[in-house]
């Protein structure tokens, strides 16, 4: 595996690649990686040539207070492991070499979808990702970049930037890999403690909860989503949870149609200090379609 900590280094890297016609995948991280990020980049090497993974604590995504100072920096582990999965280039920039020296006179932002859900109480979140991905695909100019649906809302805001911008990319979105209790691995959950993490798999469990009453109420027309989603709230927060929200939306992300055949749940919650995120997808069976 080869290591670039250069825009310049990266380019001379793929320069050759770019000439034998090969195809590149492209998988953005902050580090700390687990599980759920190797997947990511096993699936890149099934659907491309090259692979590309990028480590970088971006810190226009962090809003005053939060943990951009004390997010896990694991450098050297995470090396190790994308050697292990067959990584073929890892860029690790500096801060300096993604955003320069000079203050920053542009951001992308992806307007209504960034203002909702996470937005609401992260704002400005997204536009650091925005910025910063967008920068990341101009940088290494993918054929495929490849993120996880754990955090479906960042997915569903790159690939509006995706389509918007015209990056001619495929933004593939690959499934939550989970602990066998229910668990998203996250790089977050390294913050909590023993207690903490046997209390975080009741998230997955109060989705699956409202996944099945839904899936078993018959009548859709009947279905209330708002009160579903108060109902889930109510769980967690019974359980010592601090909640941000609990919503049934679309798969877009706009409000949940009783008319349609695919929904998403969506969480975000704290456990002592540390905000987890996940969410669920709920497919209506074919046969109450045709009823």
């Amino acid at each position: 595996m080869r290591t670039e900590v250069t825009i310049q280094g990266l380019h001379a890297a793929l320069t050759p690649v770019r000439a034998a016609r090969k195809s590149i995948g492209f998988v953005p991280t902050m580090g700390n990686l687990h599980e759920g990020h190797l997947k990511l980049v096993q699936e890149a090497n099934q659907r491309c040539d090259v692979v590309v993974v990028s480590i970088f604590v971006n810190p226009t995504q962090f809003g005053a207070g939060e943990d951009f100072s004390s997010y896990p920096r694991t450098f050297e582990v995470d090396s190790n492991l994308l050697a292990e999965v067959q990584c073929d280039i890892l860029f690790a920039p500096s801060v300096e070499e993604i955003y320069g020296s000079q203050p920053q006179q542009t951001t992308v932002q992806v307007n209504s979808l960034a203002n909702d859900l996470c937005g609401n109480s992260r704002p400005g979140h997204f536009t650091g990702v925005a910025t910063v991905v967008s920068k990341l695909f101009n940088i290494v100019q993918p054929n495929v970049a490849l993120l996880g649906e754990k955090d479906y809302q960042q997915l569903a805001i790159i690939r509006h930037l995706a389509r918007d911008l015209c990056f001619d990319i495929d933004v593939i979105g690959i499934p939550t890999v989970r602990a066998e209790n229910g668990l998203a691995l996250s790089s977050r959950n390294g913050y909590l403690s023993p207690d903490e993490l046997a209390l975080a798999p009741a998230i997955y469990a109060t989705m699956q909860q409202i996944q099945q009453q839904i899936l078993t109420t018959v009548d859709h027309s009947k279905l209330n989503f708002a009160d579903l989603a108060k109902q889930g709230r109510k769980t967690l927060e019974a359980q010592k949870f601090v909640v941000d929200y609990v919503e049934i939306r679309n798969p877009d992300l706009s409000l949940a149609d009783q008319e349609g055949s695919k929904w998403v749940i969506l969480v975000a919650a704290k456990i002592g200090k540390t905000r987890l995120i996940d969410n669920l997808t709920v497919i209506r069976p074919a046969e109450t379609l045709d009823s």
